[in-house]
């Protein structure tokens, strides 16, 4: 075994998260559960080969947490009540006992939904009408409608949800780690873009004003679950509807914005980028998750973005990652820290495991399937 294979399959036990090798599979939303939010046979199929491979952490698609606006996709599993959180546990079970450890991931679509069967209408920051079109292969249609405004209950509403969502998903559901969706261009996202948040009240402003949401559902599930498990936030530039976006103030945003998540007491920062081994902004050398390190010093970092092969994953895991979680490298190889230790070559991604539309960028397509 190499040096760089025995670094990416060398357990890793810190910030409560403890787990047989460095990589994971990414969350990557596959669409389908039943209707009314409940997983199904076919979700727990797609997870289990996973752990038969030999990862040892799955990070779920995105889960619904509430039943107001969270909602993002028709078919998308939901925490919102008990019985969806109790239809987990046999599952978590399952894989536990398989030796992978399952991170819930909610999520609060908010301007980005397209596919709610408990509303009508979408939500967001502010009333500005997220670029682009609903994503067909998700069953969406046309233009993403103008979001109402949120008002201040509305957002504390919000805020409850991922915590009501996260204690289903610890004490009913049994999952190992909770992971708030701060990525990608959802809700949380939202807030922190200046482009999609014009509010003038304490949710809005500079950085520093834009980020409070995010850490203050960090601080507040973390709070509402103690030390039991290790709980992070994914946070990201490109949405999924504007893959190019990037923190207008560079360097400088990112120091706040990691430095305000370590404080509000992620275990874990989980960085994605479309190349996460990229310079994060013009004119620059380091990476997001270089910058994730540099800024919470303290905290785990997971990286995300086209780190498929063995070489890019040892490169994320010398420049500031603890953990590198794949999203096409796993649908091409289930068995991938099996593939590494055995010394064989990966199978190459074929993109039409994800949707065979064609049209579909690469770029659009990889941030799809890397969660």
């Amino acid at each position: 075994m190499t040096d760089t294979t025995s670094l990416i399959l060398s357990p890793y036990d810190n910030s409560g998260i403890a787990v047989r090798n460095r990589i994971a599979v990414a969350p990557m939303t596959r669409i389908t559960a039943t209707e009314d939010g409940h997983p199904t046979q076919t979700m727990f199929d797609y997870y289990l080969r996973f752990a038969k491979g030999g990862f040892g952490l799955v990070v779920t698609e995105g889960i619904y947490t509430d039943k107001a606006f969270s909602q993002g996709y028709r078919f998308q599993p939901g925490l919102s009540d008990s019985t969806q959180a109790q239809a987990w546990a046999a599952f978590n079970r399952d894989m536990q006992a398989r030796g992978a450890h399952v991170f819930a991931q909610l999520m609060h679509a908010g301007a980005l939904s397209q596919g709610n069967i408990y509303r009508t209408h979408t939500v967001g920051p502010s009333a500005v009408r997220p670029k682009g079109k609903q994503m067909e292969f998700y069953h969406g249609n046309g233009l993403y409608p103008e979001p109402r405004p949120m008002t201040d209950a509305e957002i504390d509403e919000a805020v409850q949800g991922y915590v009501d969502a996260a204690q289903r998903a610890v004490n009913i559901a049994g999952f190992s780690g909770v992971e708030i969706h701060g990525a990608n261009g959802y809700l949380l996202d939202q807030f922190l873009t200046a482009e999609t948040n014009r509010r003038t009240d304490r949710w809005g402003g500079d950085t520093k004003a834009r980020v409070r949401l995010l850490a203050d559902v960090v601080s507040t599930v973390k709070r509402n679950l103690g030390s039991t498990v290790p709980v992070g936030i994914r946070i990201s530039q490109g949405k999924v509807n504007d893959y190019v976006s990037k923190w207008q103030g560079g360097e400088a945003d990112a120091e706040i914005i990691f430095g305000t998540l370590a404080a509000a007491g992620a275990n874990f920062i989980h960085v994605t980028e479309h190349e996460a081994w990229q310079p994060a902004f013009d004119g620059t050398q380091d990476s997001l998750v270089t910058l994730a390190r540099r800024y919470a010093p303290n905290v785990t970092i997971i990286a995300n973005g086209s780190l498929h092969t063995a070489g890019r994953i040892s490169h994320a895991l010398s420049t500031g990652a603890d953990i590198v979680t794949v999203g096409r490298g796993a649908l091409a190889n289930p068995d991938l820290p099996e593939v590494l230790a055995r010394k064989r070559q990966p199978k190459t991604f074929d993109s039409s495991i994800l949707h065979p539309v064609a049209s579909i960028k690469d770029a659009e397509l990889a941030m799809l399937a890397d969660g």
